[in-house]
């Protein structure tokens, strides 16, 4: 089972870039998409809907912001869109689908790098959302979480970690919520399960030669249960060619998705 997770930065603006033609040769069993930023009605057919995928979009009420879509070439059991909390629902940050005893999901967590306002609507979210990620490890299912979490959980996970001690996205407050994500709540860093090597970025500024020297951050996870985490075989950052701000992380799991419905 492949699963694909991208930033895109806007989903039409990946399309043109290229995107799409990239991804009908990955052989992806499930695209996770964030920062979509597009209504699904202001979509051409062939970015909503291309050939043989179930695609599932969460659009944000702000127009031109936000957004997460989920592309499957199973139909999913079922659909959620949303963690049931309007504040953040309305972002549209959250977008969930369960094969049998399997959910994967695309998450946009909120940034706080615009200022103090957003930086606690950020806090608001971890806050909120630690206590649903415990109760769901309590429950018969493996979870994948895919998507943009907007922290950079180690010193390995970006190129300038001494001058940005005091920024969004390396807080010492996030940092520790990460350490509780995967120590007390359960859940393993699955790119890390495998790759333990420095200089792994999903981001990078468009400021200066970020992308050039490569002086990024690892923003992009997927997180996952335990036992999904014993099934990763391969977990690789997509450089050659550019899509967004940010490059699609690419894993795959000793598992087929027939396995979970069947079950």
């Amino acid at each position: 089972m492949r699963i694909i997770s991208l930033n895109c930065n806007g989903i039409r603006s990946a399309h043109k870039k290229g995107f799409y033609q990239w991804l009908s040769r990955q052989r992806a069993d499930i695209v996770c998409l964030q920062e979509t930023k597009a209504k699904i009605v202001q979509l051409d057919r062939k970015v909503h809907a291309p050939r043989g995928w179930h695609t599932y979009f969460m659009d944000a009420v702000k127009p031109g912001y936000s957004g997460v879509a989920v592309f499957s070439r199973h139909e999913p059991d079922n659909v959620t869109y949303g963690l049931g909390e309007d504040k953040f629902d309305n972002e549209g940050r959250y977008l969930q689908v369960d094969f049998g005893k399997l959910s994967v999901a695309s998450l946009y967590l909120p940034s706080g790098s615009s200022g103090d306002v957003r930086q606690q609507v950020k806090f608001d979210f971890l806050d909120f959302y630690m206590p649903l990620l415990k109760q769901r490890r309590k429950q018969d299912r493996e979870y994948v979480l895919c998507g943009d979490w907007n922290i950079a959980h180690k010193q390995i996970d970006l190129r300038n970690w001494r001058s940005n001690r005091k920024n969004s996205g390396f807080l010492p407050e996030e940092r520790s919520w990460m350490d509780e994500l995967f120590g007390q709540a359960g859940y393993v860093d699955g790119f890390r399960a495998i790759n333990d090597q420095p200089d792994q970025y999903t981001w990078w500024s468009n400021r200066g030669q970020s992308w050039a020297n490569n002086v990024g951050w690892r923003l992009d996870y997927q997180i996952v249960t335990p036992n999904m985490a014993d099934k990763v075989t391969a977990a690789s950052i997509y450089k050659n060619k550019r899509f967004s701000d940010h490059a699609p992380l690419v894993m795959d799991y000793a598992v087929n998705i027939e396995d979970f419905i069947t079950a």
